[in-house]
């Protein structure tokens, strides 16, 4: 029996919403870098590596309306994510002791808007925007 059109319309917009996610996030990780000239450090390049393949995995799932991409993502989403975590406790916190011990230091802060938002955590807050919405959709994927 087929889904009523209306849940693949939804679950379509969900995915596309997690690919815009995935598009600004990049977008705006190489603005920070390449147009303001942030020196990424090494947990940034990390998330980088965890972000910029969602562009093009979304990206496919939404023209081909893949229900299942969710199965190929979310490890993706979950580890960047715990990378975020990490970054931004050593920014915020100091909890890592100093985890880039060359090159650019991972404490340091760009950006510090309201006295909490900086990149790790904007790069957070897109991972857990991307992996709520592939777990709704692997949710309604299952049904």
């Amino acid at each position: 029996m087929s889904k009523p059109a209306q849940s693949n319309d939804a679950l379509n917009l969900r995915l596309y919403f997690a690919w815009v996610v995935a598009i600004a996030a990049t977008l705006g990780s190489l603005f920070f870098s390449e147009i303001l000239g942030f020196e990424p450090c090494k947990l940034c390049w990390v998330q980088r590596i965890f972000m910029y393949p969602l562009v093009i995995i979304l990206g496919i799932a939404c023209f081909r309306n893949d229900r299942s991409i969710s199965i190929y993502t979310l490890p993706l989403t979950i580890i960047g994510g715990s990378v975020s975590i990490i970054h931004y406790s050593e920014q915020k916190l100091g909890l890592f002791g100093g985890i880039c011990r060359s090159g650019i230091p991972c404490s340091g802060e760009y950006i510090d808007w309201f006295g909490f938002i900086t990149i790790p955590f904007l790069a957070l807050l897109a991972f857990v925007l991307i992996t709520v919405v592939l777990l709704i959709d692997l949710r309604k994927f299952r049904r």
